[in-house]
């Protein structure tokens, strides 16, 4: 039997994969959300390797859940609690007999996408961006732009109406811990985050206080 699908997905990305302080932030996160976080292990842009190596990296901290994204070989490899696929990805019909008893999201901007999604065997929907997302911060190698440049914020009534699809989605985009009750609100099983989760001043208050307002 499955365990329940998570409320709160903290999700990384490239430069959070790089970070020196990896370990500390996501023990901190596990303290604050228990069984009810997902850890997702996502990089477009790194290897095969550095992506089983990031996805080894977040099983250290029980009773958290491993969420891979894309990539179901390392998925597979790591013994994942589900995995998060992308327009490029398998379809979820097809990464369901890989592993049945994963977590399999899709994710969508739309109300057509996800509908797409929902008649192709999609578990849960990752929705966004529902707020518009501020640019992530530079580094030498990568320069400031916002997280999903090309997408226009779908809004709380968009995000909604997608809900009512029927199947959970978890919000993304633009999300903080002043908005989870909101996006609850419209419909929003959970919310995933990257920066106000891995950028918090104190990511084990972050991750509580959203738990708490996705639940009260």
């Amino acid at each position: 039997m499955k365990p329940p699908l998570p409320r709160l997905h903290a999700i990384t990305d490239e430069r959070v994969a790089r970070r020196a302080d990896l370990a500390d932030v996501a023990s901190a996160l596990a303290a604050g959300g228990g069984a009810d976080l997902a850890l997702h292990a996502r990089g477009r842009a790194l290897t095969g390797l550095a992506h089983y190596e990031l996805a080894i990296r977040l099983t250290a901290y029980p009773p958290i859940r491993l969420f891979v994204n894309d990539r179901l070989d390392v998925a597979l490899a790591t013994g994942a609690t589900g995995v998060q696929l992308g327009w490029g990805s398998l379809l979820p019909e097809d990464a369901r007999r890989l592993d049945p008893g994963w977590w399999i999201g899709k994710s969508v901007h739309d109300l057509a996408e996800a509908e797409a999604a929902r008649t192709e065997g999609a578990d849960y929907l990752l929705v966004g961006p529902v707020f518009a997302t501020p640019a992530t911060p530079a580094t030498p190698a990568t320069p400031t732009t916002p997280t999903h440049p090309k997408r226009p914020p779908l809004g709380p009534g968009a995000l909604g109406a997608i809900a009512r699809l029927g199947l959970p989605v978890v919000a993304i985009g633009g999300i903080t811990p002043q908005r989870v009750r909101e996006v609850k609100e419209a419909g929003a099983y959970g919310v995933a985050a990257i920066r106000a989760l891995w950028d918090a001043v104190e990511p084990t208050v972050a991750a509580r206080r959203m738990i708490e307002e996705l639940v009260a």
